[in-house]
């Protein structure tokens, strides 16, 4: 592939990048956006695609699918080079201030970096039985990608945070039954969802932890139960083991880029409008720190504007940028 010249190059493919790109777009900024995974949307799409938002401005609610869909829907109107699968693992910033961007398929080159990479790369913790890494993406599942998978199973969710109750709750209405397992007696959860919680037909399991799987010769699971400080334990019998214990992440791959990029507790610096300690290189989403920060979709939403807008007055100061919505001059068809 012959290398390019982009205005701004955007490194992270979640809704925050994506909703960049999408302003890039209506910016008119030759912009390229890149994805490690093989599909747009982030962690939303990859671990809570069925998952209600809350935090979305004008939405009473909205399912992580939904929202993903709805974002490659609104890109659609300002399209941007997009290039998935593909992760960078070199920005490098040349003498006349462009930036080199390499991956592993190709080497590309920009005026600009907006990197929205979030908490970095992620993965889920896992349950720690003998032979639950066999059954992975079968019987044991980490996150929730099709709620169909679900009918008229019996389900037993480990956790005890708002995830795992939500994922309880999200397939009470359509599984066979749930069992939600926790350690403790409490939730670590809001107290509105334990409220809904007690009031649903959930099974509460507490306080036990999983000792043992033995999969059924029908591929059913006996999932062996230990009561926390205690010798007794039970038996479950279920179909799907759905493990919510949190997943673990980070940003190691930009400690390989060679951008001194100043950072606080894993988190990397950004001013007001969203540019980092290297000059043409900003960054939004949960992967920044400035004072008053809240790790929220719609803060990620909101920091995506700033810092196009930002860069592209950088770039082109001579040229009006709208500034409004109102102003933008989009193709009624889209509407």
């Amino acid at each position: 592939m012959m290398e390019q010249t982009y205005d701004v190059t955007i490194v992270g493919g979640g809704p925050a990048g994506m909703f960049a790109a999408f302003y890039a777009g209506l910016h008119e900024l030759k912009a390229q956006l890149i994805e490690s995974l093989p599909q747009l949307g982030g962690q939303v799409a990859a671990l809570y695609p069925e998952k209600q938002i809350w935090d979305v401005a004008g939405e009473a609610g909205v399912q992580g699918r939904e929202l993903i869909a709805d974002l490659k829907k609104q890109m659609a109107i300002a399209p941007v080079d997009q290039f998935l699968g593909e992760q960078v693992t070199n920005v490098v910033k040349l003498a006349d201030g462009t930036f080199k961007i390499e991956s592993a398929q190709r080497t590309s080159y920009s005026k600009a970096v907006v990197i929205a990479l979030g908490n970095g790369a992620f993965s889920p913790r896992r349950l720690a039985l003998d032979g639950a890494d066999q059954l992975e993406g079968r019987q044991v599942r980490y996150f929730v990608s099709d709620q169909s998978d679900f009918v008229d199973q019996r389900v037993a969710v480990l956790g005890g945070g708002d995830s795992a109750i939500d994922m309880a709750l999200m397939l009470e209405p359509i599984a066979k039954e749930v069992h939600l397992i926790h350690r403790r007696d409490a939730f670590r959860a809001l107290e509105h969802t334990v409220s809904q919680l007690k009031k649903s037909q959930v099974q509460v399991e507490t306080p036990y932890l999983p000792k043992e799987l033995q999969v059924n010769e029908d591929d059913s699971i006996d999932l062996t139960l230990k009561k926390m400080r205690s010798d007794e334990e039970k038996h479950l019998a279920v179909d799907k083991i759905l493990v919510n214990y949190g997943f673990t992440s980070n940003n190691a791959a930009l400690n390989e880029w060679e951008l001194p990029l100043a950072s606080e507790r894993g988190l990397i610096k950004v001013d007001s409008k969203m540019e980092t300690s290297v000059p043409g290189v900003y960054a939004i989403g949960d992967g920044v720190t400035y004072p008053g920060k809240a790790a929220l979709i719609a803060v990620g939403f909101g920091e995506a504007p700033i810092a196009i807008t930002a860069l592209a007055k950088a770039l082109y100061p001579q040229k009006r940028m709208a500034t409004h919505s109102s102003s933008m001059h989009i193709d009624s068809r889209h509407k």
